[in-house]
């Protein structure tokens, strides 16, 4: 076999790997369920934040009348 048909038949051969894998069934509960639990996560540690930050206006707001 000469360089070119040796290039195309590896290029046939991992096309079909690839398209084989691309159909194979993938369950995404375990990632779905991860991503949920991270999200809870997130928006407890933003919302902290936000109080953090409103609190310290308030606080500054009300100093600023005594």
């Amino acid at each position: 076999m000469n360089k070119a048909k040796k290039l195309a038949l590896a290029a046939a051969t991992g096309a079909s790997v690839m398209a084989g894998s691309a159909m194979a069934a993938v369950d995404t509960t375990e990632i779905t369920a991860a991503i949920t639990a991270a999200g809870v996560a997130i928006a407890a540690v933003g919302g902290s934040v936000l109080v953090m930050k409103v609190g310290g206006k308030v606080w500054k707001w009300i100093g600023s009348f005594l």
